[in-house]
């Protein structure tokens, strides 16, 4: 995950609002944050990628702490079949 995070230049801890500056698919799910990106792979290839961030304690505000904990190995062909997986983690 380490890797693909770096790649990816995700913050490992952060805050939902800080994401949202810089990733145009961020929503709340509960205490976690689901991301979807998207990471060129090449020309007419699946380029979207999930991500989940957990809170670090109990503000759930968008100002509160989160922290990186899952990060897909596969690509997606849009945010939202990015975003199902992210769900399903």
């Amino acid at each position: 995950m380490k890797n693909l995070a770096k790649e990816y230049r995700l913050p490992e801890t952060t805050t939902q609002e800080a994401l949202e500056e810089s990733w145009s698919t961020v929503i709340n799910f509960g205490n976690k944050v689901l991301l979807a990106g998207y990471y060129y792979n090449g020309r007419n290839a699946n380029s979207y990628f999930a991500a989940v961030y957990e809170h670090t304690n109990d503000d759930l505000s968008i100002e509160g702490e989160i922290k990186l904990t899952a990060v897909s190995e596969e690509f997606f062909e849009d945010n939202g079949h990015a975003l199902a997986c992210a769900m399903n983690h």
